[in-house]
């Protein structure tokens, strides 16, 4: 028997490259689970919605008519740690933001971040609440018996069926399609327009499952698609950070000044700053040339 025949036997087929990479997957999603409902730690919310993440993303490549019934676990699973991550996210900048203003000597912005800061950590808390009730009802045994279901039964014929491949290829279609779009809108429409900003988050969103697609399914995708991981979470950084401000202003928005009891002088000047900046993020964007950039 030669090493190369032996190599080939020792190699897992399709079905056991997707059942390790699936099992792997399911495994971590209920460990930082499990760890994130101990003490809410930011990293373990982070790794588990990660990790749902990419299992929808298998998924949907796998069963994009989710028969299997798993698909709206990890979907609710990923929503409901997606709003503990996001208010995460969003107190650190603007903890890192108050540090600044104070390190600068503006008091006011410092004291506008502070009533920010405090507002979002009590929306938090009613997330975190959330997820402490409805988390471990998702992760009992009925989702371990669904999963070994999936794995045992059904797994092998639609592994039989699709072609990661050919999903990734559809995905890069609809990305340039929506990039068509946002360059079509920019050209006509003013840069912070709603429909401008609803363009980008489309495109961002499809730079999104790029990478997440290239990431969790590498193992069955051809070579050619290797570096779209890194290519499109690039884009997605840029993207993320006109969204990021835009939402920093929006919060302040949803809130309101009287909400924070902040001065109106206060108030306008450092909303006024977000504005800039978000205009700024948009005109330094690669990803869609902004007219006048």
């Amino acid at each position: 028997m030669t090493v190369e025949h032996l190599s080939k036997i020792s190699q897992p087929g399709k079905t056991e490259q997707w059942e390790q990479a699936l099992g792997l997957l399911y495994i971590n999603f209920r460990d930082y689970c499990k760890d994130a409902l101990k003490n809410f730690d930011d990293e373990d919310i982070h790794q588990a919605r990660v990790n749902s993440r990419k299992l929808l993303t298998l998924l949907s490549i796998l069963d994009p008519g989710h028969s299997s019934g798993l698909y709206p676990l990890f979907k609710k699973s990923q929503k409901i740690l997606g709003r503990v991550r996001d208010a995460d996210v969003l107190i650190e900048s603007f903890k890192k933001r108050r540090r600044q203003s104070k390190k600068d000597g503006d008091k006011r912005s410092a004291g506008l971040l502070k009533a920010v800061i405090k507002h979002q950590k009590e929306k938090r808390k009613k997330y975190r609440q959330k997820l402490a009730r409805e988390l471990p009802q998702l992760l009992g045994k009925e989702l371990d018996e669904q999963w070994a279901t999936f794995i045992g039964e059904q797994l092998k014929p639609l592994v039989a069926k699709r072609d990661a491949n050919v999903v990734m290829r559809e995905l890069e279609v609809a990305y340039e399609q929506k990039k068509k779009a946002c360059k079509d809108i920019f050209r006509e429409a003013k840069a912070d327009s709603e429909e401008a900003f609803e363009a980008l988050h489309d495109l961002r969103i499809a730079a999104k499952e790029l990478r997440y697609t290239a990431s969790a399914a590498s193992f069955a995708l051809n070579q050619k698609f290797h570096a779209n991981e890194a290519i499109y979470k690039e884009v997605q950084e840029q993207l993320g950070e006109i969204n990021d401000k835009r939402v920093w202003l929006n919060t302040l928005n949803s809130i309101g000044r009287a909400e924070l009891d902040i001065g109106k002088k206060t108030w306008e000047a450092f909303t006024r700053t977000l504005r800039a900046e978000v205009l700024e993020a948009l005109q330094q964007n690669e990803v869609v040339h902004i007219k006048g950039s």
